[in-house]
């Protein structure tokens, strides 16, 4: 919820049937306050820590199905091995998070430490992630050290991670001085979507007309008849709870 959606939340109190809504904000267990513990990392985004789902603040990292360009211009699935480098970087350590509000799929926007060390920070200044969001200006700082030195997904050509869901041919690729002419081509192709980016990911997800953001895992009803190169903001999943955490509700029929 952002602060547009947190003055129309205080204005709705002038009117009848609004007051469940300061309720529910005022009782959410997520609502300003600390977690401790070793968290299960979801994707270079998403924590679940003490049976909350907390969003990284002021960053974005590609999600597990975004596929980048490494130094030699060869396709690399980016958002499993930024999860995976965040995973072991991790190491079983303890986290604390600080959260103060939740987002659009109730997750706990904060920012974590692990022995002092602000995760958000480490995640920008190695080039997993990109600084951004109302705190942007908090990271910007750790981006260019990170564009700088050519570090993470700077070593070679990647499309910012907001713009990879709506990808089109007017997509920006950045990355690397030494961006491979065809990048665009290849970072835009429907054929990154005709396979998994991991052969853990193997979770169909699409968006259906009313928007509703649909998965499909494998043996269910429908899911070999999904052609993810043809559906609609069709996507690849790692795990039931990256997909509960990150808005997508599993197919029943």
């Amino acid at each position: 919820m952002n602060m547009d959606q947190e003055r129309k939340v205080i204005v709705g109190m002038k009117h009848p049937g609004s007051m469940f809504v300061l309720i529910a904000l005022i009782t959410s267990p997520v609502f300003a306050e600390t977690l401790s513990g070793a968290p299960r990392i979801l994707d270079g985004n998403t924590i679940e820590i003490e049976k909350t789902n907390v969003r990284l603040s002021g960053i974005e990292a590609p999600e597990t199905d975004q596929i980048c360009l490494d130094a030699q211009g060869r396709k690399w699935a980016c958002g499993v091995a930024v999860r995976d480098l965040l995973i072991k970087h991790s190491n079983g350590r303890t986290w604390d998070c600080h959260t103060e509000r939740v987002d659009e799929y109730r997750r706990a926007l904060g920012s974590c430490f692990i022995e002092g060390e602000d995760v958000n920070a480490w995640m920008v200044r190695s080039g997993l992630a990109l600084s951004a969001g109302a705190s942007h200006h908090t990271y910007i700082v750790y981006e260019l050290v990170a564009s700088t030195a050519n570090a993470g997904l700077w070593s070679g050509a990647f499309i910012a991670p907001w713009d990879w869901p709506r990808r089109n041919r007017g997509t920006i690729i950045v990355g690397a001085t030494s961006v491979p002419v065809d990048a665009q081509e290849v970072l835009l192709g429907s054929v990154l979507l005709s396979e998994p980016p991991s052969p853990e990911c193997l979770i169909k997800g699409t968006v259906e007309r009313r928007g509703e953001r649909i998965y499909y895992l494998p043996g269910q009803p429908g899911y070999e008849q999904l052609d993810m190169t043809k559906t609609r903001g069709g996507r690849w999943l790692c795990s039931e709870a990256e997909a509960d955490a990150t808005g997508w509700r599993k197919a029943v029929r």
